[in-house]
């Protein structure tokens, strides 16, 4: 079932959602915003961004990084 969700927003944000939305090919901003929704999921959130960094210093600190010559070597 599906429900409606109201947003309140500037009439200049209102045209570039629907701009976007209509040059990346939607059929409506209700499917766009869901796409965008979707792609939010998979973000990294600036808190475990932080902790993955902490966490990667203390290993290069303590001497347990991987040394690689390249990208090619840590795949």
């Amino acid at each position: 079932m599906r429900k409606v969700l109201s947003l309140s927003l500037p009439e200049k944000t209102t045209k570039e959602i629907k701009e976007s939305s209509r040059e990346r090919g939607f059929k409506s901003v209700s499917s766009y915003m869901r796409y965008l929704f979707e792609l939010d999921k998979d973000l990294i959130s600036e808190k475990e961004l932080l902790n993955s960094i902490k966490t990667a210093r203390e290993d290069y600190k303590k001497n347990e990084a991987i040394k690689a010559k390249s990208i090619v070597d840590l795949v």
